[in-house]
């Protein structure tokens, strides 16, 4: 395994030292710095720039799950471990969604703690199998593949990122260099791992996980466009009538050079139990 920067974030003392003591004892890892509540793991996560956060949930102040929020929306490439004593669906559910590779139970951290970095690690996620007993196991079972699955191939960021951009699979074909069927292919592969059943969908997934960038336009008012509809009758013009921008005030992607690997996740509407 290569090197790994961890961050411990705990707001007790004796369980960030028993998680130090195990992971200083795998080659290769280190600790770059603990943290005792949500703030102080924000500001060393920004101090440190560590590859996993080792994240309690119920931390003091700020906990684990906003905390975990605001590191992915600025970093969403970032890779979360959460530690929690709370034995429930709920927690689980929710870390998913938020973007978390991971969560364990406190009471297994001795003996799963490694086994999840590493699996973190190699770009795959990891729950504790003690999920299975706190009614999540059905879930969990079911959607292991996809769990499995959860990040993008490089090729699949590719394609989703121009199909979000507004590209057919035409032209993605021709960009890529790929023939049409195996952009098809991508494209369906893509919709199958992510859940989405459609185009607006797929776009909406890779504005919110940053695959694109946003561009939010102005609102126009009625006068502007009555000033639009002047200056084509003055102009000859026998085009419809369309705003500068091609926008009407609501979120839509916008062409970037930047190449965005997201891992596969979602906002959640409220908080773990």
């Amino acid at each position: 395994m290569s090197s790994l920067r961890i961050l411990i974030a705990d707001d007790h003392e004796i369980v960030r030292q028993g998680i130090r003591a195990i992971i200083e004892s795998h080659p290769g890892w280190e600790v770059c710095g603990e943290a005792t509540d949500g703030y102080e793991t924000l500001a060393k996560f920004s101090e440190c720039n560590p590859d996993l956060v080792a994240l309690d949930i119920g931390m003091p102040n700020l906990n684990g799950l906003d905390a975990a929020r605001q590191i992915l929306q600025e970093n969403p490439k970032a890779k979360i471990l959460f530690l929690t004593v709370y034995d429930t669906d709920a927690a689980a559910k929710t870390a998913m969604q938020i973007g978390a590779k991971g969560l364990i139970l406190k009471s297994d951290a001795g003996k799963e703690l490694i086994g999840a970095i590493e699996t973190i690690q190699r770009n795959a996620v990891y729950f504790s199998a003690k999920l299975n007993h706190a009614g999540f196991g059905s879930n969990l079972r079911g959607n292991r593949r996809s769990l499995e699955k959860d990040t993008l191939t490089p090729r699949e960021s590719q394609v989703i990122k121009l199909l979000a951009e507004g590209k057919s699979t035409k032209d993605v074909a021709a960009i890529l260099g790929l023939s049409v069927k195996t952009a098809e292919t991508h494209r369906s592969n893509i919709m199958s791992k992510l859940g989405l059943h459609s185009v607006s969908e797929l776009v909406l997934y890779a504005v919110r996980n940053n695959i694109v960038q946003t561009t939010i336009s102005e609102p126009r008012n009625s006068q502007d466009i009555r000033h639009e509809i002047q200056d084509g009758h003055q102009d000859g013009s026998h085009e419809g009538v369309h705003s500068a921008d091609g926008s009407d005030g609501s979120v839509s992607s916008a062409n970037s050079s930047d190449e965005a690997d997201s891992p596969v996740s979602s906002t959640p509407e409220g908080n773990a139990a």
